[in-house]
This record gives C-alpha cells, sequence and structure tokens, in this order.
C-alpha cells in the first residue's frame, strides 16, 4: 500500500502534536513501493527529507519544506530459534509497545522493561531507547532498510550500528539517508530480569514472583504514574538526555548539592538525572501559555493544547539557561528539533 500527497498534515504524526505540514509526503507498506516511487520520482533528491514514524522524538518548529517519508511496514515473524534464544523480525511500522506486548506474551525476554515507551519500531534502534536498566541495543541482531545515497537495500549488525547512550550511526552519519524497513531482534528464553532501578523491584515483589507478565504491569504501572499519556497531553517523553559529567564536576556538585542523584558511568564518567536538575532549578509545574513542563516529571515538556514547536523550543532554551546558570551542567535535548 503506499500513500502520496502535498501540503501534508503531521499532527497525526508527531507526539507533540504540532500541526505542521510537509510539502511532499509519501507512505509504504512494502520495500518494492519505496524502490518504484523513488526511481519513478526522480525529483525527490532535489527536496529536503526527513524519515518519520510516529514522531515520537520530534519537535516541528515550522512547516516542513520538502519530502516526509514514512515507513509503515508491518509484520512480526519469527525467523529462527534455538535453546537459548528466538529472533524475531519486526516491521518498522508496527507499534513499539505492542510487540513488547508480544515479547512477553510468548515467554521472551530482554525488552519487557522499555514497555510503554511511545513511537515505532522503526525508531527504537535510531535513538537506541532505553528505561529501567535496559537499553534495545542488547537485543538487536539486525537492522534491514534501504540507503537512499546508494540506491539499494542494506543491512547493519548491531555492531555496525555504532550504539551509544541514546545514539545510533542512524541518528548521525545515516540520519534521513538510511530508512528502516524492519528489525530482527534476538529474545532470551530464560532471560535473566533487571529489577535494580528505582522502584521497580519493590512494585514487581507487590504483585508476586518475578517474571515477564509482572515485570511489564510494573514498568506501566511506573511511567503511567509519571509520564503523561500522549494521547492526552502532547509530550514526547524525556526532552533531555540525562548529562554526563567527569569526576571532578561530579565531586563539585556532591559537595554543594548533597541530595543530587549521581551515578557511575562508562569510562570513569558520571551521569547525572536531568529531572533532578530541571526540578531543583524551579521548573518543574511550570507552564508559559500552552507550553510547561510536566507537574510530575520535570524531564518531560508538554503542550497543552495550542502551543507551536517553537514556543516549545523556547521553553527548552530557558530551562537548559537556568540549569546551566545553577549547577554549571549543560543540557542536551534528546528530542529532535526540526
Amino acid at each position: 500500500m503506499i500513500r502520496f500527497s502535498e501540503n501534508h498534515s503531521l499532527k497525526a504524526h508527531n507526539t507533540f502534536g504540532i500541526d505542521a505540514k510537509a510539502k511532499y509526503y509519501f507512505e509504504f507498506t512494502e520495500l518494492e513501493d519505496l524502490e518504484v516511487f523513488l526511481n519513478s520520482n526522480k525529483s525527490w533528491k532535489d527536496e529536503k527529507l526527513i524519515v518519520l514514524g510516529e514522531g515520537s522524538n520530534i519537535l516541528f518548529l515550522n512547516d516542513f519544506d520538502g519530502l516526509v517519508i514514512h515507513p509503515n511496514v508491518p509484520g512480526m515473524n519469527s525467523v529462527y530459534e534455538d535453546r537459548q534464544h528466538e529472533w524475531i523480525e519486526v516491521g518498522a511500522g508496527e507499534v513499539w509497545d505492542e510487540f513488547v506486548e508480544f515479547a512477553a506474551n510468548q515467554g521472551l525476554g530482554g525488552i519487557e522493561n522499555l514497555s510503554l515507551i511511545p513511537g515505532k519500531v522503526g525508531a527504537a534502534p535510531v535513538q537506541n531507547i532505553g528505561a529501567y536498566g535496559q537499553e534495545v541495543c542488547r537485543v538487536v541482531e539486525k537492522v534491514k532498510g534501504f540507503d537512499l545515497k546508494k540506491g539499494c537495500a542494506a543491512e547493519f549488525t548491531a555492531d555496525e550500528c555504532q550504539f551509544e547512550y541514546r545514539n545510533s550511526i542512524f541518528k548521525n552519519y545515516l540520519k534521513n539517508r538510511f530508512i528502516i524497513t524492519s528489525v530482527i531482534f534476538r529474545l532470551e528464553k530464560f532471560p535473566e530480569f533487571d529489577l535494580g532501578y528505582g522502584h521497580l523491584q519493590e512494585k514487581v515483589k507487590a504483585k508476586g514472583e518475578a517474571n515477564l507478565q509482572n515485570i511489564r504491569e510494573a514498568v506501566i504501572e511506573i511511567r503511567s504514574s509519571k509520564l503523561p499519556d500522549v494521547k492526552e497531553l502532547g509530550n514526547a517523553g524525556s526532552f533531555f538526555k540525562n548529562p554526563v559529567v567527569d569526576k571532578k564536576l561530579a565531586d563539585q556538585l556532591l559537595v554543594t548539592s548533597p541530595d543530587i542523584p549521581v551515578y557511575p558511568g562508562e569510562e570513569g564518567k558520571y551521569k547525572l538525572a536531568a529531572g533532578w536538575l530541571i526540578e531543583q532549578a524551579g521548573w518543574k509545574g511550570k507552564r508559559i501559555g500552552d507550553a510547561g513542563v510536566h507537574e510530575k516529571q520535570a524531564l518531560v515538556l508538554v503542550n497543552y493544547g495550542e502551543a507551536s514547536g517553537k514556543e516549545i523550543y523556547a521553553l527548552s532554551e530557558a530551562v537548559c539557561n537556568s540549569v546551566e546558570e545553577k549547577f554549571g551542567v549543560t543540557l542536551e535535548r534528546e528530542v529532535n528539533c526540526i
């Protein structure tokens, strides 16, 4: 199935609910349809281009004067299994949380802590989504899609994806060049559960034994209590990354702010809780027009109705400046601003 239109509203394609419009919009469900479209419309090379899934990590500041490609490829299929693992290929257009639910129902572990994260499967490796001690890079076996520059199908192994904290090759070097059509995940038949983050273990224990269903339910309860439903209040989840600092700055902050959450990171670095920094800077629950900082989670910026992308961006700038001034820490946006 294909769909092509001009001056296409993207309000339903970004979870902030910004009513930006695309000059051109192309949606496909089969790789062959994409190849036909590109070969028969050579002028696409002259247009600015973005690849857009559910838009759960996007903030549109203006209308997009170019081509939006929406890979809506369906399907969840087992491709291989052995005694320890099962490999599942999932189309880029599948809803991420529906895949997590499917895996839990099949008794397959490795992504249960990533329950209720908004977005489509195709966006998961781009952002290297993570929550409650799990990251999707741990279960990605292969990413398949189409290379616009080379004009052919291609695939990447997990190592080739260059995964980092909330980052990958698809977010940098291959941004808007490689269109993900499916991802193969290697899931565990006998998973070791990650319950060391926050109140997750306590929540699971209250439900009885630690199993996939109970962990998924606990994660959903925790996220629902802290994070607004994108269907009810426009947002993109965590707007900022948790900053990573060196030991010198971490030690200084612990002296001036003994309550600051500090977590050991890689290569002698330390990770700070961006939400805590924002809250201490006085922004939690603040609202400027229809743009605001969520009342329960300061890491989340929200659209109360008619905020523009520029207004939400201006709010994020004010938040960054406040945190920099108070703590000497630079916040980096997790959301892509277009």
